[in-house]
């Protein structure tokens, strides 16, 4: 579905956030995480619908809903989440840039060679992508993904999900690496799996690293080696 999400549940999140609904709430109704509605309805004003509010609250009640604590827990959940959306607003094209690098100086390979993310979750796999493609020349036929997924789950909808998140074509996914359950540790499982997304670029590696030699260069906090291009750290002494 790309960085942009899905445009008819964007629309519809933006509505509906417009006419008071809170996030949770849309979510539910949508069928999509409330991270998402948080990233589609970040500069929709917003002034909650107390009397839906207060309706839906009696409805809880009457079918047994959550107890007082975990309403007042869910309730600053939905307070910090808008004051998250608040605080941050739209991004510009510079914060879009440096919030990308700090990604990959988090997540992304650190190996010469070739630019490689890896996640479960969808909105670090499209903000990637996105960012990717907005500031570097990338070769659309160059781009791989590849999944981990435990064996039993339904690898067709895996890569369907994922294409759709990466804007990247199923014919370009790699073999995808099954795990093998093991009942003896007991974890939960990614039913989509874990996607790494690849472009074999020497040059636009180097390219991010030197971005986030240049994040990570500031007063108070590590600066790189100058072997392989920053490939490890030593600390620096303040002042």
């Amino acid at each position: 579905m790309g960085y942009r999400g899905k445009l008819e549940e964007r629309a519809q999140a933006r509505e509906l956030r417009a006419q008071g609904w809170t996030m949770p709430d849309i979510a539910a109704k949508l069928g999509v995480s409330r991270s998402s509605v948080s990233l589609w309805t970040r500069d929709v004003p917003f002034t909650p619908d107390i009397e839906r509010t207060l309706s839906r609250r009696l409805r809880a009640r009457r079918r047994g809903g959550p107890n007082k604590l975990q309403r007042r827990k869910q309730e600053e959940i939905d307070h910090l989440l808008a004051e998250g959306t608040e605080r941050i607003g739209k991004l510009s094209e510079r914060d879009f840039l440096i919030a990308g690098v700090a990604l990959y100086a988090g997540e992304g390979s650190k190996r010469d060679g070739a630019v490689s993310l890896a996640n479960t979750n969808a909105g670090f796999i499209a903000f990637f992508c996105a960012w990717l493609r907005q500031f570097f020349e990338v070769d659309e036929t160059r781009l791989r993904v590849k999944l981990y997924l435990h064996e039993g789950l339904d690898l067709h909808a895996a890569i369907t999900y994922w294409a759709r998140v990466t804007a990247i074509p199923p014919a370009q996914f790699g073999k995808p690496y099954r795990a093998v359950p093991d009942a003896g540790i007991r974890h939960s499982k990614h039913l989509l799996g874990c996607a790494t997304v690849s472009y074999s670029c020497a040059r636009t590696h180097r390219m991010i690293m030197g971005l986030v030699h240049a994040l990570l260069a500031g007063p108070g906090y590590v600066e790189w080696e100058e072997d392989a291009l920053g490939a490890s750290l030593r600390q620096r002494i303040p002042g």
